[in-house]
């Protein structure tokens, strides 16, 4: 039975690591395995909510200008042309999460793919720090980080670490790359939410508690989103790759001998 201070724990690091590059989910199922739970992924999905507002929050000038040009159907504006980008950079997680949905549930109970998941990731990390270029975003790199953010779906793959890495990798300027990589993750949220909501009425689910958790994953998650852009301005992001190869090491080792 899920308890207060489960939630307040796994909101919490759900609002760390949603935005830092270190894999919420595999976060999130390390700290069920801590705490003993194995929550259905509605769960997961709520505390995803509360990070979703933050975006929504922190990118709101961008959301509005979107919005207006999807109004006027003006795709040759910069606002027009990102409308375009992002809905193309949704298509394969949206087919990724359709197709292989029943097979990436199954990574969330596996340690070992989490761990070795977390060495990629650090990986992409620290490659990416090393190219930098100031070009502005195409259709073939919203594909691109498109497709990173569908291989993101993996537990202990970092959907903002993967994206934000891809744009530096295709060189584009990493003011856009940050900004870019945020915006893609709206419409992911979204569906996401969307397909795990049937899960309010099949479980025993305390919807108070949920929205506490969707509330203090808010609070953090807009620290740790402030906190990322300062890192990346600063081109300290492969910092966290040590981190990443560090955990998974660790994951793998604990599994294989216990």
């Amino acid at each position: 039975m899920v308890t207060l201070l489960d939630v307040i724990i796994l909101a919490i690091v759900q609002g760390l690591t949603e935005w830092l590059p270190i894999s919420s989910s595999g976060h999130l199922v390390i700290a069920q395995k801590a705490l003993g739970l194995n929550l259905p992924l509605i769960y997961s999905a709520i505390l995803h909510v509360g990070t979703l507002i933050v975006v929504l929050a922190a990118f709101r000038n961008d959301i509005t200008d979107i919005i207006r040009a999807l109004a006027k159907r003006d795709f040759e504006t910069e606002e027009g042309k990102l409308a375009l980008f992002i809905a193309a950079g949704s298509i394969p997680i949206a087919i990724v999460g359709l197709a292989l949905k029943d097979f990436i549930e199954a990574l969330f109970s596996s340690f070992l793919a989490i761990g070795i998941s977390l060495l990629i990731t650090g990986s992409i990390l620290f490659v990416s720090e090393k190219n930098t270029g100031n070009r502005k975003l195409n259709i073939q790199d919203s594909l691109l980080v498109g497709l990173a953010q569908a291989f993101a779906i993996i537990p202990g793959i970092s959907r903002s670490g993967v994206t934000v890495a891809t744009g530096l990798l295709r060189k584009v300027d990493k003011a856009r790359a940050f900004r870019f990589s945020f915006l893609l993750s709206v419409p992911a949220i979204i569906g996401a939410t969307i397909i795990e909501a049937k899960d309010l009425t099949r479980t025993n689910t305390d919807l108070a508690l949920l929205v506490l958790g969707a509330t203090i994953s808010m609070l953090v998650g807009y620290a740790s989103l402030k906190l990322l852009q300062k890192i990346v301005m600063n081109k300290k992001f492969h910092i966290f790759a040590y981190y990443c190869w560090t955990a998974g090491v660790a994951i793998i080792v604990y599994t294989l001998l216990y």
